[in-house]
């Protein structure tokens, strides 16, 4: 199924330059995995402070762009310039599950906004996630399948919280948005299931 993920090479190639003079400048991956993790935590939790003014949910996409490129840097430091790690790993994937966390309840304290919606498309990008990272333990890849990865999760996230600050959304047009997000969230957690078992060679004994 189409991701998002999938441009990620050309949006790598914008960043190269950059990458490039932040390891000059001694900057390391894991920095960078920590600064989006808890920039995430930080503006998921002003977001929600000021819940009830419609317009603070415009720092939503544009923190997402910014998680967005910091991802990618962290990952093209540790890949192109040896900066790999155990550490890095846990950090990466530990990260990415807060900042999901942290930017997607803030939508529940909407008025008239489904709790009970919030929380299931949080459990399941959690539960997604989870499904990719247990790919190598059946003799997989870390999987990033679609149709609603984390990439895809923060543009229509970004979009849907553009549409609020205005006031363009009202409350059952963002529960409908969370109840697909919900759906599509079901299938990329079977989908990715389904294509590590298919990566896995059938003579395998993890298979």
């Amino acid at each position: 199924m189409p991701s998002i993920y999938q441009i990620k090479p050309a949006f790598q190639n914008l960043l190269r330059p950059l990458v490039r003079r932040l390891f000059s400048n001694g900057t390391t991956a894991n920095q960078i995995t920590l600064i989006a993790g808890v920039g995430s935590v930080v503006v998921g939790l002003f977001i929600a402070s000021l819940a009830q003014h419609p317009w603070v949910f415009a720092l939503v996409p544009a923190w997402m762009i910014a998680r967005m490129a910091l991802n990618a840097i962290d990952g093209m430091l540790a890949r192109e310039f040896n900066q790999q790690s155990r550490l890095g790993a846990y950090l990466n994937e530990l990260c990415d599950i807060v900042a999901d966390c942290a930017l997607i309840l803030p939508f529940a304290l909407l008025p008239g906004v489904s709790l009970w919606l919030v929380l299931l498309v949080t459990l399941l990008a959690l539960f997604s996630e989870y499904t990719g990272v247990l790919g190598p333990m059946v003799g997989a890849s870390r999987r990033y399948d679609g149709p609603m990865g984390k990439s895809d999760r923060a543009f229509v996230l970004g979009v849907v919280a553009a549409a609020i600050a205005p006031g363009w959304l009202g409350a059952p047009w963002i529960n409908g948005v969370f109840a697909i997000l919900a759906a599509l969230l079901i299938c990329t957690l079977v989908n990715r299931v389904r294509q590590g078992l298919k990566e896995v060679q059938p003579d395998s004994p993890s298979a």
